[in-house]
């Protein structure tokens, strides 16, 4: 089967990078374009200049759903992103362009999604128990789709582009919850990918950005966030400073400007000041740290998910 444009396909590799444009790549991006992506090659080949490119927008997940709108004879797909809410550039989701040969077309629209969720930071795929492993690299909060039960320590889930089942290891899933996450349990998966490198766009356990921390802790849990902190800003509750709470969440903008920066407060405010967990874009990192002085001057507000 081939990818028709307005009809929905799937990610078919662990991580697929969605780009401003074909154009925008550049030579050390081939690791993320390969049929098997590799991302820890990427960002490891990228210096801090690199890691903060305009070229990448954001990053899709295994098996996450994508409205195709054209395919060029070049491979390249200009797909909306639909599980990634970007109200001020889509009301259907994240625009941006995917090379082909990482989306599957999608069956039915009416089948279901995954009912696990990968729980790890990161696992890998494989052909069969202790076999060989097919899809390395696959990230937390990536949802699958169990087919069948677990045998000893392993599951079989159906996998987008691959017609036999891919086998996981159960200790590394868990089920997709029913109910709302706690803010205890959010900030838990949060910091789990604390010293993560910065990568502008990045949604990975291998780089991320700011908003991407934000989206991919509730992702885990089945919440859909929007992508950008200025989206997710108008997606949350605002609160009074001084009432957040663990798990909540601090937006910052310099006057006069659009929000530009967010993160998940890790403790409530006392006589030091305020606490927070961010993908911190000068450090070029995941940091848990009291606000410093400019953070403090940019704060705008907390809200509440």
């Amino acid at each position: 089967m081939v990818l028709q444009p307005g009809r929905e396909a799937l990610v078919r590799v662990a991580v697929a990078t969605l780009w401003a444009r074909p154009e925008a790549v550049r030579p050390i991006d081939a690791p993320a374009l390969a049929p098997l992506t590799d991302l820890p090659a990427w960002v490891s080949g990228m210096d801090a200049d690199q890691q903060v490119g305009d070229a990448v927008l954001s990053q899709l997940l295994l098996g996450e759903r994508v409205l195709v709108e054209e395919v060029r004879p070049d491979g390249w797909a200009r797909i909306v992103a639909v599980e990634q809410p970007a109200a001020k550039l889509d009301p259907r989701g994240y625009p941006g362009w995917l090379l082909a040969t990482q989306l599957a077309p999608a069956p039915d629209p009416t089948s279901k999604d995954g009912s696990l969720v990968v729980d790890a930071t990161v696992t890998a795929l494989r052909s069969a128990p202790d076999g060989d492993v097919v899809l390395p690299g696959v990230i937390l909060g990536t949802r699958l789709t169990p087919d069948g039960p677990a045998q000893q320590r392993w599951r079989p889930a159906r996998v987008p582009g691959h017609p036999v089942p891919l086998w996981a290891p159960t200790e590394d899933l868990a089920p997709l919850p029913d109910r709302p996450p706690t803010a205890a349990e959010v900030l838990a998966v949060a910091s789990r990918l604390r010293d993560v490198i910065y990568v502008w766009g990045g949604v990975s356990a291998y780089g991320i950005d700011c908003s991407g921390l934000v989206h991919l802790a509730w992702r885990r849990f089945g919440v859909r966030l929007p992508r950008d902190a200025d989206d997710q800003a108008r997606a949350t509750t605002p609160l009074a400073l001084g009432d957040e709470r663990p798990g909540d969440l601090y937006f910052f903008a310099r006057p006069g400007k659009n929000i530009h920066h967010i993160g998940i407060v890790t403790a409530e405010p006392d006589a030091d000041g305020r606490r927070m967990l961010h993908a911190c874009y000068t450090r070029r990192r995941v940091v848990e740290e009291r606000l410093p002085e400019d953070r403090t001057a940019t704060l705008v507000g907390a809200h509440r998910v």
